[in-house]
């Protein structure tokens, strides 16, 4: 039986047909498939069951990053309950009010608060009136997160390690700003490897060109990636 890594699969196209066809053939390696505001503003519920239908054995990830009044976003979480998501991006600074209004709309949804973006570099986030130590910015929202019902936190691979060691057990950890060793870095500034992602204690690692647009073909560059995390010797973690 082939591996199933730890692997959110960021399906970032507006195109239906592609994000179809690299959930299918990436199924086997990877754990979730994830899409964001691009695919969803194109495509729609439409668009999603298309790729459920595809890639059946799959999770899914709606990343909306939902941030506004509470009244809102509990709105804007109804309206995608019947999607089904497993897990549903809220911005974790939207505050407590915020967030608990979306775990009380989607209550069988891993309602995911998203902290400091992994292209927000300490000097950017300084400018922004925030300090210049993402890692404390990120625990402080992610704990508020937390005790607003959040199940899962966003987090960049620097951070991960002390949200693991401040954090409930049961919380999963998320972190995008992920690239196999050799890859371009592309709009992230604070990256590491899969296997540094897991190894400091995320439970999944979201990785997106490297698969979809490798070389030797998404299901083989999947499989490769997959590969080098059973290597290392992380286990499944969901």
């Amino acid at each position: 039986m082939s591996y199933k890594a730890p692997i959110v699969l960021a399906l970032d196209t507006t195109d239906q047909e592609t994000a179809c066809d690299w959930a299918r053939q990436a199924q086997d390696s990877i754990q979730v498939a994830k899409v964001g505001l691009e695919f969803f503003l194109s495509n729609g519920a439409a668009g999603v069951a298309a790729i459920r239908k595809a890639a059946p054995s799959l999770e899914f990830f709606l990343d909306l990053k939902l941030h506004d009044i509470s009244n809102t976003v509990k709105g804007a979480a109804l309206a995608v309950e019947r999607l089904n998501p497993d897990f549903l991006t809220v911005h974790a600074s939207g505050g407590f009010e915020m967030i608990a209004a979306a775990v009380k709309a989607l209550p069988n949804c891993q309602v995911t608060a998203v902290t400091v973006l992994t292209s927000i570099s300490p000097e950017q986030l300084f400018k922004l009136g925030l300090g210049d130590d993402p890692s404390a910015v990120s625990l402080s929202w992610a704990k508020e997160a937390v005790a607003a019902g959040a199940k899962a936190i966003v987090t960049s691979p620097h951070e991960v390690g002390n949200l693991r060691k401040n954090l409930p057990a049961q919380i999963k950890l998320i972190t995008p700003g992920v690239r196999p060793a050799g890859s371009d870095q592309g709009d992230q500034a604070r990256v590491a490897t899969p296997v540094e992602a897991l190894q400091n204690g995320a439970n999944l690692v979201v990785i997106g060109r490297p698969i979809t647009g490798s070389p030797i073909g998404v299901r083989a560059g999947a499989a490769e990636i997959a590969k080098q995390i059973q290597d290392a010797g992380i286990n499944d973690r969901r």
